[in-house]
């Protein structure tokens, strides 16, 4: 489900999964469309700002300048490293900067248990932090009428205090699917506000009426040297030739993207988009991989259908987003190819915000596919990657964790974790040399960034515990800083 947000990091659309509401996006690209692109730092300040005047942010939750000078030792846990299916007894683990120096049986040397910080986890579960694949970090904070009724500060100042609500949840590293979050990464990157790591793909790339065609009818037809507000914000680019592809997809790597999403069939919110409509041919979505490709990253294609899906592969895309209405042998041919699914469990209406009747109906239509379609990975063992696109709403922006035990509808604990660490962090390994963190993600192990969490009991036995972090998330470290410690308490 595609978002839109400009590259100003503003939110556009309406309350919706895969949205798009030609109104309401118009009336908020004007609304919302300052000149952030020349102040981004303005995010990241306004973000320390909220987290200094709102309670919530206690002081115990706020992170360092930096990571320790000194090494911090952790004892007594008992660990999942992202890989096992089973907790590990009887280690230590030592953080040397932003990543783990040493992990192995028995006690720390003295050399290690003095002049650092030692933290006793008191037998709870040490695991690596949690990965989202398909997160909009700056469509989460707000719904679409306060963006539009408010002042354009408190955007920024929701956006940046959302992202620190996503670490909180035990989130370290997420994967932006749509629009460019690209001053948000910055900011946080720069330390002037908490969050988890970002890979932006900045504006999707679509068809003219394809999904993500966010323009006003009074907009077409275009001409070549027209741009409509909806591209000229950033919010979605359009191509209607592969050089025009090419042209659109070297754009968003100018302005940071590590990998490129594009749309390959229609979106459950597109008034104007069935599920069934196809967008880009082969030869122009082989164009955007090729182009991916001498940037040294991939693409991931938007699409549900088999037709779509079919496309994507024969173009030789490496990630198909979404896929709920995938058949046996498009599955089959996914198998083949060694093409990653990249989806989201959706089982019901709880897991979307409310939507127009025209666009409830397709998502109806894709929620009822997410049975057989995590059936068919199954079958034909699919590199399956886990994510939630959970977005315009702060209470369901809090499921996070709810959705990741919607997993063990069809895995096991322990499968639906290593795919939500260890194996969400292969996915994001494709970005290659556009990689920002170029060292392990998603596993505890020597040399991998130093992203854990300390839970108060045993997700490998009871994964609901992931969907009460504030209670249950004991320590939440990224990047080798501390940012909430409740086991001092």
């Amino acid at each position: 489900m595609a978002s839109r947000i400009n590259r100003r990091g503003n939110a556009i659309g309406p309350v919706s999964a895969c949205l798009c509401d030609k109104a309401l996006a118009a009336f908020a690209n004007r609304r919302i469309s300052a000149d952030l692109a020349r102040r981004g730092f303005l995010i990241g300040m306004g973000a320390s700002l909220l987290s200094a005047v709102l309670p919530e942010f206690s002081s115990a939750q706020q992170p360092g300048a930096a990571a320790p000078a000194q090494p911090t030792t952790f004892t007594n846990f008992r660990l999942f490293d992202g890989k096992s299916a089973a907790l590990q007894d009887g280690m230590y683990l030592v953080v040397d900067g932003n990543r783990i120096s040493q992990l192995r049986r028995g006690s720390p040397d003295a050399q290690n248990a003095s002049g650092g910080r030692v933290i006793d986890c008191g037998g709870k579960v040490m695991m690596p932090g949690l990965i989202d694949m398909h997160w909009h970090s700056l469509l989460a904070a707000l719904p679409i009428a306060a963006i539009m009724q408010s002042d354009l500060s408190f955007v920024y100042l929701a956006a940046g205090a959302e992202a620190q609500r996503t670490l909180l949840r035990g989130f370290t590293t997420i994967r932006d699917v749509g629009g460019p979050a690209f001053a948000l990464k910055q900011a946080i990157d720069a330390g002037m506000l908490s969050g988890p790591r970002i890979y932006p793909c900045g504006a999707m790339i679509t068809t003219t009426g394809g999904h993500g065609d966010f323009r006003l009818l009074t907009d077409v037809p275009r001409t070549s040297s027209q741009i409509s507000e909806i591209e000229r914000t950033g919010a979605a680019a359009i191509a209607d030739s592969a050089d025009e592809v090419r042209l659109r997809v070297r754009e968003q790597f100018m302005m940071g993207a590590t990998q490129i999403k594009i749309v390959g069939c229609g979106g459950v919110s597109t008034p104007r988009s069935p599920l069934d409509m196809l967008t880009f041919t082969e030869p122009q979505l082989r164009a955007a991989v090729e182009t991916a490709s001498d940037w040294g990253t991939y693409v991931l294609v938007h699409a549900y259908t088999p037709e779509s899906v079919k496309r994507c592969v024969a173009a030789g895309a490496q990630c198909v987003e979404h896929g709920h209405l995938i058949d046996d042998r498009t599955a089959e041919l996914l198998a083949k190819n060694g093409t990653w699914l990249s989806t989201q469990p959706f089982t019901s209406e709880e897991d979307v915000a409310p939507l127009a009747p025209s666009s409830r109906e397709k998502f109806l239509e894709v929620t009822a596919g997410t049975d057989n379609m995590y059936k068919l990975a199954h079958k034909h063992g699919l590199k399956v990657a886990f994510g939630t696109d959970l977005i315009f709403s702060q209470a369901l922006a809090t499921r996070q964790g709810t959705m990741l035990g919607h997993m063990t509808r069809w895995y096991s604990n322990a499968e639906a974790l290593r795919m939500a660490t260890a194996t969400n962090g292969q996915l994001l390994a494709l970005a290659g040399e556009r990689n920002p963190y170029p060292h392990k993600l998603g596993v505890l192990e020597e040399g991998a960034y130093a992203d854990l969490l300390v839970v108060a009991g045993d997700p490998l036995q009871d994964m609901t515990l992931l969907a009460n972090p504030d209670q249950n998330l004991n320590l939440i470290m990224k990047d080798g800083r501390v940012f909430k410690d409740a086991l001092k308490a």
